[in-house]
């Protein structure tokens, strides 16, 4: 597993944020870096292999399949782990939209395609 979802996998496990994920999932024809199906919530950990094309399908098909996609590179995974952490809870929660991202400095963190 990279570095950056291994980090994330450790804020993630044993029920840290009050649900369980499952990591390396399969949904349909994809594996999935992370989910919580009790709450339809897909979170991805992007590294410099992915293409915007190739994750606009995969995405598509999951938001077909009832889930929410919430993805992250895998930098910011390292560099603003808190944040990150903090941008799932609130999707777990639905308190707030992670929407088209949030930015610390000139990074952003979180972003749906």
């Amino acid at each position: 597993m990279p570095k950056g979802e291994t980090k994330l996998w450790i804020e993630l496990c044993g029920r840290r944020l009050g649900h369980r994920f499952r990591r390396q999932h399969i949904i349909g024809p994809f594996i999935v870096d992370f989910v919580c199906l009790d709450k339809h919530l897909v979170v991805e950990v992007d590294g410099s292999q992915h293409t915007s094309e190739r994750d606009r399908s995969r995405q598509e098909y999951l938001e077909a399949a009832g889930f929410r996609v919430v993805r992250f590179w895998s930098h910011d995974v390292l560099e603003y782990t808190p944040q990150v952490v903090r941008e799932i809870r609130a999707a777990l929660d639905e308190t707030e939209s992670v929407g088209d991202g949030v930015e610390w400095g000139d990074e952003l963190v979180a972003r749906d395609l």
